[in-house]
């Protein structure tokens, strides 16, 4: 017989968070289904080795806990440090500024692949902020936004584009930076292509 076709299922995590609920479910369903539990770079929840003909009952038993999952269109959940509280040198809470970009950017009804976004709670970037498509960084003057930044074979780290600025501010940047890569984008593109657009809307600073 032949081997039936495997695929994945990824669990979005607001600020990497993993609710218990939703880790006991995915323990059981992962020894029921001998699926492998992969902790993404992205800080979501991966279960790999999944039967196509079990994917859809498994994601209902996730999505019975409050699971959300990875689809097209969806606003991408910011990778965040840990943040203040648990960091000594954090200066804000990263969750909660996760949540309120999400919270914002909520009704947003399709945004165009592939941009990536960080929060980092400090200028230590330990989550990737200067080399993420849309980075935030906190400072005791307010936060900087990095725009254009990359990993991969040929990492570069991405261009300030904003100094000093209120939580305000950084909201009012953002929707300006994906409306712009939005109209920009007809494919999967990452923000680095974009900075030497003539219609850029930021000088570097």
């Amino acid at each position: 017989m032949r081997e039936e076709k495997k695929t994945s299922i990824t669990v979005l995590l607001q600020a990497g968070r993993l609710p218990l609920e939703i880790m006991a479910a995915a323990r059981e369903l992962a020894e029921q289904y001998n699926l492998v539990v992969y902790l993404t770079t992205l800080q979501n929840l991966r279960l790999t080795g999944v039967p196509e003909s079990a994917a859809e009952e498994i994601k209902a038993q996730l999505a019975a806990f409050g699971a959300d999952f990875k689809a097209p269109g969806k606003f991408p959940i910011p990778r965040v440090c840990v943040g203040m509280g648990h960091c000594s040198f954090g200066l804000i809470d990263t969750e909660a500024f996760s949540r309120t970009i999400l919270d914002r950017f909520a009704g947003r009804s399709h945004t165009k692949p592939k941009i990536k976004l960080a929060v980092a709670a400090c200028t230590m970037c330990c989550s990737g902020a200067k080399t993420s498509d849309i980075g935030i960084v906190a400072t005791r003057n307010g936060y900087e936004i990095y725009a254009g930044g990359k990993g991969g074979a040929n990492p570069r780290v991405g261009r300030r584009i904003l100094r000093k600025a209120s939580e305000s501010e950084v909201m009012a940047i953002l929707a300006t930076l994906i409306d712009f890569h939005d109209q920009k984008t007809e494919h999967k593109q990452r923000f680095h292509k974009l900075l030497d657009d003539p219609d850029f809307p930021f000088p570097e600073v």
